[in-house]
């Protein structure tokens, strides 16, 4: 390959890398779309029963976004720093005079999660097809008398089967309904997408303009934050290889095994936590901090602590 070819592999590269966030939303947009046409389409057909239209509906418009917050707070890796071992030591949840950076951290991991929920909320609305089966079976006279007002005596009843385009009523006044229906739903669709868009934009502002250091340094921080994570799962995947080696040479030798370099449990807890960046310490994460300290802890972890099927074990 050419040189001017080469570089220009790597400005490429170099721009998918810095729009990775970018490309993920935008990934997670197209898979959301595909997803909602795949249910309508496919798996969901309106039962065009007042008495079921309502469950239904909501089922399918409410039921994907509940799954896809649990996955997004499932692959949170900030919630997992936070949740693991606070059951054993609840400070460690919220540690005393952190209030703030706690709930900040809280706050990062649920906009985190919902962006999925909230995606497919407004997918799904903008299209109508739930929303239509879902409002069609409600029996409140109010949302009767919207969409019945100035119609036949028979729409009240005929109501449930319009999605279905099953009822009795004229032609036209069957698609005076469900045009109704359809624009409610995308009323409330870009309603969410809109309180969303602000509610980020605000929460950006407001987190930017109590940032206690500048843009720059922040944006710093996050390429760190990003490189540090790279090659702690390389220098994990090559020291747990090495003490596996390490391990399994004993046992076949059937010796004792060598002195193993291994940080001790209280440093794993010390990195672990979840890092506030603060304009008083040059620090950008848990690790350097650790690694910095002048009373560091450098004797190594004798009996490690695992979790057995019975409870911790010290092994």
């Amino acid at each position: 390959m050419s040189v001017p070819a080469m570089d220009s592999f790597k400005t490429i590269l170099k721009f998918f890398t810095n729009q990775k966030t970018t490309i993920g939303y935008s990934f997670m947009a197209i898979l959301t779309i595909g997803s909602e046409r795949i249910f309508s389409m496919v798996s969901f057909q309106c039962p065009c029963n007042r008495k079921q239209n309502f469950a239904y509906g909501l089922t399918f418009l409410i039921s994907p976004a509940v799954v896809l917050l649990a996955i997004g707070l499932f692959v949170s890796t900030r919630l997992w720093r936070l949740y693991t071992g606070c059951c054993l030591n609840p400070l460690k949840l919220c540690p005393r005079g952190n209030f703030m950076g706690c709930l900040q951290v809280f706050v990062k991991v649920l906009s985190g999660a919902c962006i999925a929920p909230v995606m497919w909320l407004s997918v799904a609305l903008l299209n109508g097809t739930f929303y239509e089966c879902a409002v069609s079976g409600l029996e409140e006279n109010m949302v009767v008398q919207i969409f019945c007002k100035n119609k036949t005596s028979s729409c009240q009843d005929e109501l449930p089967r319009v999605p279905c385009s099953k009822s009795q009523l004229s032609p036209k006044e069957n698609m005076d309904l469900l045009l109704m229906l359809r624009a409610q739903s995308q009323i409330l669709g870009w309603s969410i997408i809109i309180i969303a868009a602000t509610v980020a934009l605000i929460g950006t502002c407001f987190k930017n303009c109590r940032s206690q250091v500048s843009y720059l340094q922040l944006t710093f921080q996050k390429i760190y934050m990003e490189k540090e994570q790279e090659r702690f799962e390389v220098f994990a995947e090559d020291y747990a290889t090495k003490l596996a080696e390490r391990n399994l040479k004993s046992f076949f030798d059937n010796k004792i095994p060598e002195p193993f370099p291994f940080p001790n449990h209280k440093a794993w807890e010390e990195i672990s936590a979840v890092y506030t960046f603060k304009q008083s310490e040059q620090y950008y994460s848990t690790l350097q901090r650790y690694v910095e300290r002048a009373d560091r802890d450098y004797s190594p972890e004798k009996r490690p602590v695992l979790e057995g099927q019975d409870g911790i074990e010290m092994i």
